[in-house]
């Protein structure tokens, strides 16, 4: 039988795009050895030399003027991909996205950002009739998502579902699925058991997520009141690809308790989620989705302004996460882990939420394997065998 060839098309800026991607990737190896998947960083992989500087760029400005990125992002919101700047991706990728695709021959190619979204929509145009299929990966739906040459929106929630009706998306095309997660937060493994694997003390576990952010994120005395429960809360301090950072943090005497635990890079955060009783983090959506798989509590600290705000919107309005506003909210769910009532009082506050508020059934109970089984469906369906041998020429001409 040959094997389905699916082409999954990223960016990184925020790393949770393309989390996103190989999530997708790993979950669609898990339900059919059948199917061969291939990720790309489709900047980084067609221009290495410019892309990594447009990303430091951009993550210099997300740092120095967060209010800037913000209202950007709010200026354009209700706005799909300019003409101009549609002409300026043809002018950098658009040949060489062409070549790539031909020279791979998916069934199926899915983006996870709107960059590459707006460059496979327009080799679309130009006759390419390989089904594209984007994820959104952010509890919200930014203008430059919308493409009439999308043949189908997989998306994280009903709200995000009528956004994009309202910008004329076809209601038959759009699905409901959540965002996708590794098929390690499929599951959920025992805490005790995972913290002794861990090398973790069998106590209340605060899982603090920084990334390559770090503790910029939390102010000073939010920093302090970590240190006042060090005897009572065990806290793990992940730093993500800031290894810098955590290798600094390592050397400070406030961190050099045995309750604490700092990490650099880890690809065990699943582990470490089961490991936790509450998580502590920035509102990404990939951070959110994995929370939200695990069941974890959240508490969410200063946000990027745009979709970030727009996550934490949600999460706080379904009731599973509070903005983490004062020490005194922090101090509040310190102690409630410490006396083993956070996942009793989450549970019930979601539960009271979604009483209150009229939800999807995502939103009821999130299936965190739902994406990469709707994406199978799509695969097998009638709409995937529409593909033809038509090549793109680098001039944006049909091959005869």
């Amino acid at each position: 039988m040959r094997k389905q060839k699916v082409l999954i098309l990223s960016e990184g800026f925020g790393s949770g795009h393309t989390q996103a991607a190989y999530a997708l990737a790993a979950g669609l190896k898990e339900l059919s050895p059948n199917v061969q998947t291939k990720v790309l960083e489709l900047g980084s992989f067609l221009n290495p030399t410019v892309a990594p500087l447009i990303l430091s760029a951009y993550r210099l400005t997300v740092s120095a003027s967060p209010l800037l990125v913000g209202m950007f992002y709010r200026i354009k919101y209700e706005k799909p991909v300019s003409r101009l700047t549609r002409l300026a991706l043809h002018k950098v990728f658009y040949n060489h996205a062409a070549q790539v695709i031909n020279q791979l021959k998916p069934d199926l190619i899915i983006c996870t950002h709107p960059i590459p979204n707006a460059i496979v929509s327009r080799l679309k145009e130009s006759g390419m009739n390989i089904p594209l299929l984007t994820v959104i990966t952010d509890y919200d739906a930014h203008g430059s998502w919308v493409s009439s040459e999308v043949d189908h929106y997989l998306v994280s929630t009903d709200e995000v579902r009528k956004l994009l009706i309202q910008r004329g998306v076809n209601p038959k095309s759009i699905q409901v699925t959540g965002i996708p997660v590794h098929p390690e937060f499929w599951i959920k493994q025992d805490k005790e058991y995972v913290r002794e694997e861990l090398g973790l003390k069998n106590l209340p576990t605060a899982l603090v997520m920084g990334g390559g952010w770090g503790l910029q994120l939390f102010k000073e005395e939010l920093i302090s009141k970590f240190m006042q429960w060090n005897d009572k809360i065990q806290f793990v301090y992940c730093m993500g690809s800031n290894e810098k950072l955590a290798s600094k943090m390592r050397n400070q005497p406030e961190f050099q308790h045995p309750n604490i635990t700092v990490l650099g890079f880890t690809k065990e955060i699943s582990k470490w989620m089961d490991a936790a009783d509450l998580l502590i983090t920035k509102p990404g959506g990939m951070t959110c989705t994995e929370g939200l798989a695990k069941g974890l509590p959240m508490l969410f600290c200063e946000s990027i302004p745009g979709q970030e705000d727009k996550n934490r919107e949600y999460f706080v309005s379904h009731g599973y996460g509070q903005e983490l506003a004062s020490p005194e909210i922090l101090e509040a769910w310190l102690g409630k882990i410490s006396n083993h009532t956070a996942s009793a009082d989450y549970n019930k506050t979601s539960i009271q939420h979604r009483q209150i508020l009229p939800v999807s059934k995502f939103e009821a109970l999130y299936e965190p394997e739902a994406c990469a089984e709707s994406v199978m469906n799509l695969l097998n369906s009638s709409y995937s065998t529409r593909r033809l041998n038509i090549k793109i020429h680098p001039t944006g001409q049909r091959a005869n």
